[in-house]
């Protein structure tokens, strides 16, 4: 199945449910979901960008370049009392005896921990950013978000189930009580939350901003790509960044000016600027798509731990 029209379809989905709760009793219809993705774009003065487009070629693999290493990660869940596989990338001139801080990347509803590295190719706009001296030197985790016993990308016509949706709802559990402590245990990491980050696309980007400001104490770097419809209310984000002011390094929130589904973030910026909340609000020119994606994880992965 295509991972982008998967992902595409199933957030607009969950625009007609509101979240990934109310989604368990609700009817799921991938028409309406069409319809639903396909409604207008209503722009507000202050939905541009907030950096120049990226260079050619910052998403493509160079040759010549150090690389970084992607490689499977297993631990064992507490929430599916399965084991379950992570991608971990390493940055190019990894030591064990180093400590690194640690990006979370969550991904969309259709997909699983491979749609970041396939997909949005991460490690490539990561190499070529470390390459170019233009980030620390992190860790990076793609882990599968949907938390689940059969955890595998679902077929085409179980995507739009709320068996699938709830999935997502249940990783807040499987993230902070058995991922970061396995992936904190066998790796070099910097285990406080000045130094571990999340981010997602999609259904992740609602999942990063529940689960982030919903945890200070577990991140201090947050970012929702075009959030999916399985976001918080607005106000209740919005109200939880501003009680952790004192922890919050950066919040990051973006979306396509051509992405049905930008009413989402728009609510999210829009609370956060009304309850004092400095954050990033950058509004490309993309729809719900990896172009997107990828651009705002350059921008984004160079914000981060300074």
């Amino acid at each position: 199945m295509n991972i982008r029209f998967a992902s595409t379809l199933a957030a607009a989905v969950l625009c007609t449910l509101g979240t990934a709760a109310h989604a368990q009793e609700a009817d799921v219809n991938a028409e309406k979901a069409r319809a639903n993705f396909a409604r207008p774009v209503v722009l507000a003065a202050d939905d541009v960008r907030a950096f120049a487009p990226p260079p050619a070629g910052f998403a493509d693999a160079q040759p010549g370049r150090a690389q970084g290493k992607v490689e499977p990660f297993t631990y064992a869940s507490s929430v599916t009392g399965t084991r379950r596989t992570a991608n971990v990338w390493l940055p190019p001139g990894y030591n064990k005896n180093h400590h690194y801080p640690v990006l979370y990347l969550l991904h969309g509803i259709g997909g699983n921990q491979d749609e970041w590295r396939g997909y949005v190719r991460a490690q490539d706009v990561l190499d070529n950013l470390t390459a170019d001296g233009k980030i620390v030197p992190m860790i990076v985790v793609m882990p599968n978000g949907r938390a689940l016993a059969d955890d595998r990308s679902p077929p085409e016509n179980k995507v739009f189930t709320p068996e699938n949706a709830a999935g997502f709802a249940r990783f807040e559990r499987d993230l902070l009580d058995s991922l970061i402590p396995a992936v904190d245990a066998a790796y070099p990491t910097l285990k406080d939350s000045a130094n571990r980050a999340v981010g997602g696309l999609s259904m992740g980007g609602g999942q990063a901003l529940n689960f982030g400001l919903g945890h200070p104490e577990a991140f201090n770097w947050v970012a929702g790509f075009s959030p999916a419809p399985n976001t918080e209310a607005p106000a209740k984000l919005a109200g939880e960044a501003a009680q952790a002011k004192g922890k919050l390094k950066l919040v990051y929130l973006s979306c396509g000016n051509r992405d049905g589904l930008i009413n989402v973030a728009q609510g999210v910026h829009r609370q956060l600027r009304e309850q004092g909340v400095a954050h990033v609000w950058n509004v490309d020119g993309y729809g719900h798509d990896r172009d997107s994606w990828a651009e705002n994880l350059y921008h984004y992965a160079q914000l981060l731990f300074r």
